[in-house]
């Protein structure tokens, strides 16, 4: 006899929402067990850098040191393990993983229209749709504080991402589902930081690349380009190593849409480099290829990079991400954005999984000086919506919505929880830099 399966109706969706504050209050969503760690900071980041290479790992540890915000953006690992000992709502959805305020930024849509998201995937996996709320608040609280802001600011600018993020939700929770799937965010372009990031990227063309990356390989005019050396950040790779990530594309090219293998294939690859990005992934392998079209002025430029397992992974035993965590990244953007880049996919090189996308096609992110006088609140306010968004997207907004209710006790919740850990973030940082001096005088 086949089982019958039960349609769950709206109202049982968002009942489900409110029953899970039983599980876990809004307001309780302030608390911070950091004496619950199994592990120290620096111990959890040694772990999560095992096999990446010790000269790029001194890089990394350089970048961290630079401030509170910097140690953050490469301690995903940190924050997983310590959200992981908090109780949660288990109400899930695909995570960003590491949505912090440079972890949103402009970009190309496939009509070569400029869009602004969520653009950064490294750590997605399924989990509690909080997660991902909670490191946006306390990296609004800590680019709150390197941008001149007092904390009591800073955490109004957190209560007002997440009111914003609440009432979108519940704003999508009583509109047709194919709506929210293709919702825009249209009011964005007129705040500051935002509006800052979209000029960078209508400057960020291919053309502006190639003069940025490549230069000419002799003294003639026409002379063909290669990559512009800038070590270490920018490496030419030669013979068998290049040989190596250019057979990648086979199995990319497989993966990607006919129409994308068609356009592929009228690019011809021209040099590869390796190349230094980000801090937390800092140490992974990450080559690019210089590929031409139609001649010198039609480039392409395509980034492999590495993907290691989502920091999040060892906490979320029943999330079940591909085994190819080329492919968990690849999927958890297309998840979570509503346009992605035309050339997203996976492949892998030596056993090892890797994503590919564009580089530096029309991007361009905020800088934390943009966030300055009223620029904090006012992409806060973005930023909850575009979480919104996304979460809407992959998990389910009557849930959400029937969680968070009407009032603002989340919001401050989420405004003392930013505070708190970004208090904590500072000391961990101060252990890292003990450490480096340390280091240093050895």
């Amino acid at each position: 006899m086949v089982p019958v399966m039960h349609w769950a109706t709206p109202q049982e969706r968002r009942n489900l929402g409110q029953a899970r504050r039983k599980q876990v209050g809004r307001q309780q969503h302030d608390e911070l067990l950091t004496k619950a760690r199994q592990s120290a900071a620096l111990a959890l980041l040694q772990r999560a850098e095992r096999g990446r290479g010790p000269a790029l790992l001194r890089l990394k540890h350089q970048l961290m040191a630079q401030s509170p915000f910097s140690y953050f953006r490469g301690a995903a690992p940190v924050m997983a393990a310590d959200l992981a000992v908090l109780p949660t709502t288990g109400i899930m959805c695909q995570l960003c993983g590491d949505a912090h305020v440079r972890n949103l930024g402009a970009y190309a849509a496939p009509d070569g229209r400029l869009v602004f998201d969520i653009n950064d995937f490294d750590e997605t996996i399924r989990g509690p749709f909080e997660w991902d709320l909670k490191r946006m608040a306390a990296s609004l609280v800590l680019a709150g504080r390197e941008s001149g802001h007092k904390d009591s600011t800073a955490r109004e600018a957190v209560e007002k991402c997440m009111e914003h993020y609440r009432a979108q939700m519940r704003a999508f929770a009583q509109m047709p589902m194919l709506d929210v799937a293709r919702f825009q965010v249209h009011r964005i372009g007129s705040v500051q930081p935002v509006h800052a990031a979209l000029l960078k990227a209508e400057r960020a063309t291919p053309k502006h690349a190639l003069e940025q990356l490549t230069e000419p390989a002799g003294k003639k005019p026409d002379a063909p380009r290669r990559f512009k050396e800038q070590k270490p950040t920018l490496t030419r790779i030669t013979g068998t190593q290049a040989a190596t990530v250019l057979a990648s594309l086979g199995p990319y090219r497989e993966m990607l849409e006919p129409q994308r293998q068609h356009l592929l294939s009228l690019y011809r690859p021209v040099d590869v480099a390796f190349k230094v990005v980000g801090t937390g992934s800092v140490g992974l392998r990450d080559y690019c290829i210089y590929f031409e079209g139609n001649g010198p002025g039609d480039p392409l430029f395509l980034q492999i990079k590495e993907e290691a397992s989502s920091a999040y992974a060892p906490y979320l035993p029943e999330a079940h991400p591909p085994h190819h965590h080329g492919q968990r990244v690849a999927e958890g953007q297309r998840a979570m954005q509503l346009q992605s880049d035309p050339f997203l996919g996976w492949t892998h090189i030596g056993g090892r999984p890797f994503m590919v996308r564009q580089l530096n096609d029309h991007k361009g992110s905020i800088e934390i000086e943009d966030l300055a006088g009223d620029g904090l609140a006012a992409f806060a306010e973005v930023c909850g919506e575009l979480l919104a968004r996304g979460h809407a997207r992959s998990g389910d907004p009557l849930v959400i919505a029937g969680y968070l209710g009407s009032g603002g006790g989340f919001a401050e919740a989420l405004g003392k929880f930013g505070s708190l850990y970004a208090d904590q973030t500072e000391k961990d940082w101060q252990a890292l830099r003990r450490q480096g001096k340390g280091r240093a005088k050895a």
